[in-house]
């Protein structure tokens, strides 16, 4: 008789961590950094952007499958979640919603307005103008925003002003209405409970609490249901496979005001996006958050695997690194990372002996690796004409204890010190 894989469902407002999963074998130890330091978090075992399954040429089928088969060996039975990542389509809607994804984080950064802040008066009521002739937002919107104030309590009171309100809208106002597009789609095909996360975070600048609270009341006045989470652009910096940088008083002031939006005009969970390795800040967003949490990781359980290749294999390794540095300036055009061209052609001076610390504990070395991964997963080979991928599994299937090891401290490290706060 075949096996009865387990489901995942909908885990509404619970606390929720996510673990990106590249090569479909990290799940084992996404389970022991639960099981050591995820007290009172719910996993999502299957995470994967679009983007990523694009660039490791994996189905969200596939994706599903490995979670799967992973916590059937395990004999999970807790509840569980999986995330359809940065959906931007009603086509991306209808690949993973068919793999039984039930988490989808929807992705309206198209649609943004990134210059809306810069534009004089004049090109600002134009680009209003243009809202309201387009059929975004109805004539006299801004009469209901701006005839009242908005009472958070001990963070203070929130009030639109002409301005403001307009770059707001200029800004959001067509990413809006898209999420509005695809939630109706939601709506008409998806028959099962599923539920919906917000993505503001992939824009230019940090989301303002006015420009939060719109998002809110119009994601309220609009209808968008199922709404579970909010992912805002914090202040300071947010790069692929490091620590925050930034003011860390200032961040706790302003998530404060984040996390009392979502409660009052949701209530949805504050999701961290590039959630992985910012360990000088999860205190203050566990303590800050509470149970209104969802922390997104993805990058860095890769890493992690290519750990395990540097203990066993550093010759295998030093390929893949020198590939990685060929491969730097064309992959990380759409990342935003300190790691410079000069930093990434200075590694290759590494001796063996120093890859682990120079590759996976320093920044130059951690975002090469971060960036490249679809590229090392797809294209690269080795001296022999090996795909990197297949050798890179063969290590990780026969050293399957090292590999959960090297993810339950990593991992566990991030779950400890959210709940530390």
């Amino acid at each position: 008789m075949p096996q009865t894989l387990p489901t995942p469902v909908t885990l509404g407002l619970n606390k929720s961590f996510g673990f990106g999963d590249r090569l479909g074998l990290a799940t084992p130890g996404h389970l022991a950094a639960m099981k050591a330091h995820g007290q009172g978090f719910s996993g999502i075992y299957a995470q994967q952007s679009i983007r990523e399954m694009t660039r490791t040429q994996r189905s969200p089928e596939e994706v599903m499958g490995a979670a799967q088969r992973s916590l059937a060996a395990a004999h999970y039975a807790a509840a569980w979640g999986a995330d359809a990542d940065h959906l931007k389509t009603v086509a991306d809607i209808d690949l993973t919603a068919k793999a039984g994804f039930t988490f989808f984080t929807l992705d309206p950064s198209p649609f943004v307005n990134n210059e809306a802040d810069k534009l004089d008066q004049a090109a600002l009521a134009a680009q209003v103008a243009a809202l309201l002739k387009d059929g975004i937002f109805p004539a006299g919107f801004d009469d209901e925003y701006l005839k009242g104030s908005h009472d958070l309590g001990a963070h203070g009171v929130l009030k639109f002003t002409r301005e403001g309100l307009h770059r707001a809208a200029v800004k959001y106002g067509r990413a809006i209405a898209h999420i509005g597009v695809l939630s109706a789609h939601f709506e008409k095909t998806v028959k099962r409970p599923y539920e919906v996360e917000v993505s503001v975070d992939e824009t230019d600048t940090p989301t303002k609490p006015l420009e939060h609270l719109f998002w809110a009341l119009e994601l309220r006045r609009r209808g968008v249901k199922h709404v579970v989470s909010l992912a805002p652009r914090f202040i300071g910096d947010f790069e692929k496979g490091i620590d925050y940088k930034g003011d860390l008083k200032e961040f706790e002031k302003q998530l404060r005001v984040h996390a009392a939006i979502a409660e009052k005009f949701g209530p949805y969970k504050i999701s961290v996006h590039s959630g992985s390795d910012k360990f000088s800040i999860y205190p203050v967003i566990g303590r800050v958050c509470g149970t209104r949490l969802h922390v997104k990781t993805a990058g860095t359980n890769y890493l992690e695997a290519l750990r395990v290749v540097v203990r066993v294999d550093p010759k295998l390794f030093g390929e893949i690194a020198a590939y990685d540095a060929g491969r730097f300036a064309q992959d990380k055009q759409s990342y935003h990372i300190s790691a410079t061209d000069a930093g990434v052609a200075a590694l290759a001076k590494t001796a063996p002996t120093d890859f682990e610390r120079v590759y996976l504990d320093e920044t130059t070395g951690r975002q090469l690796l971060h960036v490249t991964f679809g590229s090392t997963l797809t294209l690269g080979k080795t001296a022999s004409g090996r795909l990197f991928k297949d050798a890179i599994l063969e290590i990780l299937g026969k050293h399957a204890d090292l590999h959960s090891e090297f993810l339950e401290k990593h991992l566990g490290k991030h779950l400890r010190l959210l709940n530390a706060g």
